[in-house]
């Protein structure tokens, strides 16, 4: 059902706020739905047909358990990941050009983390990405600047605490601002929106909510929304959406700028602008669309809500506008095309599956993804045209695919993906890094071992002997036997461990894995490997 309220002339909005020159490809991809937030892409050649046997360049397994989307910068693609019950937190950085990993950085333990459903995960949160610094966040359990290159942990906090909910678990991803790191913290029991200095790590502004919740359940006080930067006559706003109201504020200061009232809890998505209009998700039980005119102060919420749609909307996908049409898919695959302007119905259809991923849009195409890992491509406009139906192995599929460049970059629950037109998959024999071949007399001598996360500073010495046997320096007594794969030289020793020393484009790492597992589970630390001239 539509609501159209009194409307005035719409203002302009510039919505793109990050644009780029259209001639220049998407390289970067470093928030939640990409450099604007709002799903759209710079990437004419995108593909239109895969699966597991076409275009897929690489495929790279991703441990544990994590709805985080990919965060990419230059060759780097990172991904946050936690283990199934919550004690453990990791983020892991990814080759862009062959899948390799290349940072595994254990980051935080958590002691009492609390239930959460099979819906969720503990690394749910999209990271966000710069020139120098990956910003990670777990809701209330930590939140982490990790330098991207070298691995090290710059700064973390853990005092961003909230009560997600038993049940629920953390969701509200960060964004970025110049200088500021920009989070949601709304739970049962504090709600505010905090904005952290990127280099240290230290608080620039706080503001609180400011609707009453004194009479207000407890459950229905939480939300699990992000930010959004708009530009409106000339002047930034950040549009947060919490429970019970969605908020306008000055990015710089966190002064709250407008407000409108609603009954909503556990909104999820993130708004988006056009048109002079923003549009948001209202609740989560009963999702309903609301489009909010810009221009107002304190609270608007009898003068400026334009119009409002409260059937079939999306309690977990974030709407996508392409020019003067606006599509929301829902939970049950309900697609629905709105007027952006008026809020009158398009039409409305349904595709096959389960939706959680936000749809994005690149040259004419939209591409929405359902939870068993099957894309679809489809044509904007006035009636559903359905171009394209592509289906990867079955594998649970919630978060928002990345974009660099012509490739897409698929998360699912186990695995993460390149796919691109005219894809082979990589053999690493092909030494696409550019650096040296590695070869068996490559690796033979002396190496110099790094302690994980200080990089200059020389923990052991591994000794590579022609025999294909290894010693270490620290443990005398360990014998180790080595041999290639794939370029890497990976070593098996007598007590247990296991350790691979791989070529990256900036030197070699060494992997190293604790007794009890294989070369493919998870790494126990990574640093850098230097060998003696």
């Amino acid at each position: 059902m539509r609501y159209l309220l009194p409307c005035i002339l719409l203002l302009s909005i510039h919505p793109f706020v990050w644009s780029q020159d259209a001639s220049n490809k998407q390289i970067h991809w470093e928030q939640f739905r990409g450099p604007q937030g709002n799903g759209h892409v710079n990437a004419p050649n995108l593909p239109d047909s895969w699966n597991e046997e076409t275009n897929v360049v690489w495929k790279t397994k991703v441990h544990d358990r994590g709805w985080s989307s990919p965060v990419i910068w230059d060759e780097q693609i990172w991904v946050t990941t936690a283990t199934n019950d919550g004690h453990k937190m990791y983020a892991v950085c990814l080759d862009k050009t062959t899948g390799k990993i290349l940072h595994d950085i254990h980051l935080f333990d958590v002691e009492s983390p609390q239930r959460i459903t099979v819906d969720n995960s503990y690394a749910t949160p999209t990271s966000v990405i710069d020139d120098k610094q990956v910003y990670v966040h777990f809701g209330t359990y930590g939140t982490a600047c990790i330098d991207r290159i070298s691995g090290d942990i710059v700064w973390t906090r853990r005092d961003l605490n909230c009560d997600h909910e038993a049940g629920a678990g953390p969701a509200s991803s960060p964004m970025l601002l110049g200088d500021l790191f920009i989070v949601n913290v709304d739970g049962r029991d504090v709600q505010y929106v905090i904005a952290i200095n990127k280099h240290s790590g230290k608080t620039v502004w706080k503001t609180e909510r400011s609707a009453d919740f004194s009479e207000v359940p407890v459950h229905k006080r939480k939300a699990y929304s992000m930010p959004s930067l708009i530009e409106h006559n000339g002047k930034q706003q950040l549009i947060s959406n919490g429970a019970m109201g969605c908020y306008s504020y000055h990015p710089t200061t966190g002064k709250e700028l407008w407000r409108i009232k609603h009954h909503g809890f556990s909104n999820a998505p993130r708004p988006v602008a056009g048109h002079g209009l923003v549009f948001t998700t209202v609740d989560r039980d009963d999702p309903e669309l609301w489009a909010i005119r810009l221009g107002g102060n304190g609270d608007v919420t009898n003068s400026h809500i334009a119009w409002k749609v409260t059937a079939a909307m999306p309690p977990r996908c974030s709407p996508l506008l392409v020019d003067d049409l606006l599509y929301l898919v829902n939970r049950l695959g309900i697609i629905t095309c709105l007027d952006a302007k008026t809020g009158e119905q398009v039409w409305r259809e349904r595709l096959a599956g389960n939706f959680s991923a936000s749809p994005i849009y690149s040259h004419g195409k939209i591409y929405l993804f359902n939870e068993d890992a099957t894309t679809f491509i489809l044509k904007p406009g006035r009636e559903l045209n359905v171009l394209a139906e592509n289906k990867l192995a079955e594998d649970f599929l919630v978060a928002t695919p990345g974009v660099s460049e012509n490739a897409l970059f698929l998360r699912t629950e186990h695995y993460v993906y390149r796919i691109e037109k005219g894809g082979k998959r990589i053999s690493l024999n092909n030494n696409p890094l550019g650096t040296p071949k590695a070869t068996a007399e490559s690796f033979i001598g002396k190496w110099d071992m790094s302690r994980p996360g200080a990089p200059d500073k020389i923990a052991f010495v591994v000794t590579i002997n022609a025999d294909k046997t290894a010693t270490k320096s620290h443990v005398p007594s360990s014998k180790g036997k080595w041999e290639i794969v794939d370029e890497q030289l990976r070593i098996v020793w007598s007590e247990g461990w296991r350790d691979i020393i791989a070529p990256t484009k900036s030197g070699f790492r060494k992997i190293a894995f604790a007794p009890g597992s294989e070369f493919d589970d998870k790494p126990n630390n990574s640093a850098v490997a230097k060998k003696q001239k």
